[in-house]
Parts: C-alpha cells; structure tokens; sequence
C-alpha cells in the first residue's frame, strides 16, 4: 500500500487506525510455499491476528489453523475451516477445554503428563492426540518469547519419553503427531533441524505417528538492519533431511509448520495522529493518540517498529524525536527516532504492526479500542467499528 492510500484512509476513519493488506499475507504464504517441497501443512497461528476477515481470507489461501484457546477454535469454524484443518495447541487448560474441542472433532495436542494421563485414562485410543514435546533448545530472539527451553512452562521434556510411554502403554492413547515449538524470531535454519533430529529420534517410539508439527518462530524484519528467516535455505535444510530420514526409516511422515506473525506482521499499518509537540529540556516528544493500550510490544517485547511521517512528503532532514502514547503510565513506542519533521496533527504509521498489534490491545485508562480496516481486491472494508463508550460499560452491571 502506498502512503497516500493510508493518508486517505486515516483521513476516513480516523485515527487510531489498524489497516491491513491482505495482497502482503498471500505473498508470505507464498513464499512457504515455494520453500518446501516435502508434504507439508501450513497452519496460520491465529493468536496474532485473529480477525473473522482475516481468518476467512487465510483460509481461502489454503492455509490450517493453529488455535490456543476453544474460542479460537470457534471463531475458525465460523470462518470456514473444516475439522481437519484446526489444530488447537493450548497450555494450562483444564481437561474440560478439550473435551469440549474434541465435540468439534479437531486435532487437540496436549502438553502436559497430568492431562495427557486423564485423557489417556477416561478416552483410551478413541481419540487421536499429539503431544508437545518440550525439547530443552532455547530459542528466539527475546526470552518472553523462547519456549522450548528447560525452564519454560511449554511441552513435556524429552526427559519424559518414559513416563509418557507408560501412560501409552497403560491406557492405550494413540499419539498420531508430535509437536514442538522452540520460539519466535529464529534466523537459525538450523534450529528447526536440531527439532528434526529429535523428532526423528523419537519416532521409532510412536508407531501411530502421522505428523511432525515444527511449530514455527520464523523471523519477520522489522528495522532496515535485519532480514527475515531465509525461508528458502530452511526448505532445502528441512526437505534433505526429510528424504534422507524417510529413505533410511523407510518411514513417510507429514510436516507441519504454524506461521502467525510471517504471514501478518507485514500487512498491517498502525496509523496515529500527532496530539502535541513537547520540548523538554533534554528530548522533544511527539504525543500521539494512542498508547499501549493500542500497541504494546515495544513496551512488552522491546520491540522496534519503524515510524514515518506520512503527512510529510517533502524531502525535509529528518529531526529526532521520542515518540510517546497518552496512556497514565509511561508508554514510550520510540526513543531518539529519526522521523522526519512532526507537526501536531500529522499522521505517523507504525509498520509491521499486523501481529501482535490489535491482538492485544485493551481499554485501559477506559480508552475506546480502534478500527480496523482491510485492503481486500483493491478496495478497503471497515472491518471493526472503533470502539464507543457504551462498549465500555457493555457487559458491567450497576448495582447501586
């Protein structure tokens, strides 16, 4: 999308404004297409976007649906996926919450030895499973977001294999896949081989296996200075040993992968309007209207987003400014950002803002949450209302 199509749409529906490119998503799922030439499934991890639209759209690509929640689960079969497409991979859930997914008949993997024993004891081999294996690789390009570490909460250790055979052998569950997912941001290609080699290690102890699912953790770029996962060298890595596995086991298993933030972190633009110009002693603020609130991941995450000034099209020398939100607490997107010259009232976009980006986003300080709006064919679609106040009080009940 060019900056003057955003200009127009900010000028539109406002601001705060997420707007999404849905030409970007298909050229990303595309890309892992390309890649790799094994049997292999992609599932869209909807836990960063998760807008119907969005999910309608993804679908329509072909792509499955990786679920963390039964109302993810939910929301993708409204949106049209069939069971075998879902795959739901929560953590920290009660036995209750799969049963309920299983009602859908989608695939459900279980990441913990207390509920993989209670499922085993009560459904036996009625139901296929696959379980998350937590491989001990540490992983990832920020500790928040590495999961396949000793310490992390995610998965059952490799450690375990023997515990989980004896709940197999004892209850008769039938484990047709096994997961794992180590983090987000890998640049490493051979991260996910050293996932590979485990899988295969473990194979040879699940004669139902169908599925090796690799989770995902491709890197996205968000600053000049760094480049994606190289998606092409990772397919050439994956399918050789895939071959080289299947021709030695004489085995033939499919591959999963489930990309959230590489299909949509790149489609989505985050448009702010400039509130005011404050020159303190030692910086000069930009204030926006938005905040945290809006988007937390530079606060969450330390994560860098690029921000421009699109109302600015001259050549102007860039100045450098501190860009902050209004929330009460200190809610700082940017330090020391070289942007070109800010005037209050101008429009600044946030870019790679599709992931992560209105997914966490909430009405703290009882701010209203923004619109979102979706680049479909060419023509843009509101596809969330802006927030109003009565949406603040919907579901609160006054008592005095």
């Amino acid at each position: 999308m060019t900056d003057s199509e955003l200009l127009a749409l900010a000028h539109q529906y406002g601001t705060p404004l997420y707007v999404y490119d849905t030409e970007s998503i298909q050229i990303q799922y595309a890309k892992l297409k390309r890649a790799f030439k094994t049997q292999t499934r992609f599932f869209y991890a909807c836990k960063a976007l998760s807008n119907i639209n969005i999910l309608k759209y993804i679908h329509s690509l072909g792509a499955g649906l990786d679920c963390v929640s039964i109302h993810e689960v939910l929301l993708g079969i409204k949106a049209g996926f069939e069971a075998d497409q879902i795959l739901f991979t929560p953590n920290c859930i009660d036995l209750s919450e799969y049963e309920t997914a299983m009602q859908y008949g989608v695939h459900i993997n279980i990441d913990n030895i207390s509920i993989l024993e209670q499922f085993g004891n009560i459904y036996g081999n009625s139901y296929p499973i696959f379980i998350r294996i937590n491989p001990h690789i540490y992983a990832g390009g920020n500790h928040k977001i590495s999961t396949g570490h000793i310490d992390s909460k995610f998965g059952i250790s490799i450690h375990q294999l023997r515990h989980i055979e004896r709940i197999i052998n004892s209850t008769g569950l039938r484990v047709e896949g096994l997961h794992m997912h180590t983090g987000s941001e890998i640049k490493d290609a051979d991260v996910f081989i050293q996932g590979l080699e485990i899988f295969f290690d473990l194979a040879t102890h699940f004669p139902d296996l169908k599925y090796m699912d690799m989770g995902s953790g491709f890197k996205v770029a968000y600053s000049d200075n760094e480049e994606d996962t190289d998606v092409n060298l990772l397919g050439k890595k994956v399918n050789k040993a895939f071959e080289q596995f299947q021709k030695e086991s004489n085995k033939s298993f499919e591959l999963w992968f489930e990309p959230g933030k590489f299909l949509v972190s790149e489609c989505g633009h985050f448009l702010v309007k400039a509130n005011v110009i404050k020159q303190t002693t030692a910086t000069v603020f930009v204030g926006v209207n938005s905040g945290f609130n809006h988007l937390i991941r530079p606060m969450f995450y330390d994560a860098y987003h690029r921000i421009e000034n699109i109302s600015n099209t001259k050549k102007d020398k860039e100045r450098i400014y501190t860009v902050v939100g209004n929330i009460c607490e200190t809610d700082t997107f940017a330090w020391d950002r070289k942007i070109k010259e800010v005037h209050e009232g101008d429009i600044l976009v946030f870019r790679n803002a599709g992931a992560y980006g209105f997914e966490m986003s909430s009405n703290f300080n009882s701010r209203l949450k923004p619109a979102e709006v979706m680049m479909y064919k060419g023509r843009a679609h509101l596809i969330r209302k802006r927030d109003e106040f009565d949406d603040l009080l919907r579901n609160q009940i006054e008592v005095i």
